[in-house]
């Protein structure tokens, strides 16, 4: 099954064409960074307008790398969110216009699943249960994957997004955007050490209490602080991997825990655009060796970590969610539609 599909929820234009939901035939994404950078974050109406000149071009590149024609793709899968509404119209509209032009099931798919999904691209059969964390610059979440069609909503942030903490320190910092990457590279030169900060919700009665949810509002105000109080310039690398560690054992901790109290999971998975961060993945791999998981750690290949199209044609194949063109909606908020 050939699927060809999009993804406009943000800043990035991301068409593919997947097959049988792990074979990536074609995987373009036409980024708005160099764009947004002098706004230091993602204006809207600048992203929406940015999709509408370059979509076609990109179907048209994706069906090219693919060597595959309109005759042989076999749906049309699109994100209709969460996200910003402007973008996802732009990819909405054009899904659908497609698919009942050309007489082509449409699915629908919602973005966070497509990050969940990236673990499937080019990998056999997953052991379930599943245990994900799912973090990018809108969303944090911790899931429980029972198997492809069952995911239950273990915890979230109740504030900040990790992916969006990270944007704000690096501003903070005077690192430019995006943040994540510019965290990552200069906290190679720092000592993670050297700032003691707050790992939120990870007190002892958080752990008796069962709590899963997360909060990042605490660790950028006391970044915050701490550039208020005057840092000198050789100590914005230390900061830098300070937050960064306090992040990950944020996030980290709330796995543990979880597989503390159940020991059938299988295979414990990241998933979202922090997911690429390094010193995410390997806290989490060194945390689970302390516990001795018996079970799989994956994470998807960079490429399909951040924004893309090949995880919605994944998603899309697990998830047959056919819809008719003529009455798709996008929607902007979706965290409780998975």
């Amino acid at each position: 099954m050939n699927i060809l599909s999009i993804e406009t929820s943000c800043d990035e234009t991301a068409c593919a064409v997947v097959k049988n939901g792990r074979e990536v035939l074609s995987n373009i994404i036409v980024s708005q960074i160099d764009i947004h950078k002098e706004y230091g974050g993602v204006v809207p109406e600048v992203a929406a307008r940015s999709h509408i000149e370059v979509i076609l071009p990109a179907i048209d590149k994706a069906l090219k790398e693919a060597k595959i024609g309109w005759g042989s793709v076999d749906a049309i899968a699109v994100t209709t969110g969460p996200g910003l509404i402007g973008s996802l119209i732009i990819g909405v509209e054009t899904a659908k216009t497609l698919a009942w032009s050309l007489k082509k099931p449409l699915i629908s798919v919602n973005h966070l699943i497509g990050h969940i999904y990236a673990n499937w691209i080019d990998r056999g059969i997953m052991d379930f249960p599943a245990l994900c964390l799912a973090v990018s610059g809108g969303h944090t979440m911790l899931l429980e994957i029972k198997d492809y069609h069952n995911i239950t909503k273990i915890g979230q942030t109740k504030d900040d997004a990790a992916g969006e903490a990270f944007d704000k320190v690096a501003k903070l910092l005077g690192l430019g955007y995006p943040g994540g990457p510019a965290i990552t590279e200069i906290a190679l030169k720092g000592d993670k050490l050297k700032f003691n900060l707050p790992r939120p919700m990870t007190s002892p009665l958080d752990k008796k209490n069962g709590n899963f949810n997360f909060s990042f509002s605490g660790l950028k105000t006391a970044v915050l602080s701490v550039t208020k109080e005057g840092i000198k310039r050789d100590e914005i690398p230390d900061l830098a991997a300070s937050f960064q560690q306090a992040a990950s054992d944020s996030l980290v901790t709330k796995v543990i825990w979880y597989l503390e109290k159940n020991k059938d999971i299988q295979t414990v998975m990241l998933a979202g655009g922090v997911a690429a961060n390094t010193n995410l993945r390997e806290t989490l791999r060194t945390d689970l060796e302390k516990l001795d998981f018996k079970g799989s750690f994956i994470y998807p290949e960079i490429t399909y970590c951040t924004d893309n199209a090949a995880m919605i044609g994944a998603a899309a194949f697990y998830n047959q969610n056919f819809v008719d063109p003529l009455t798709l909606a996008a929607f902007p908020s979706g965290i409780d539609r998975l």
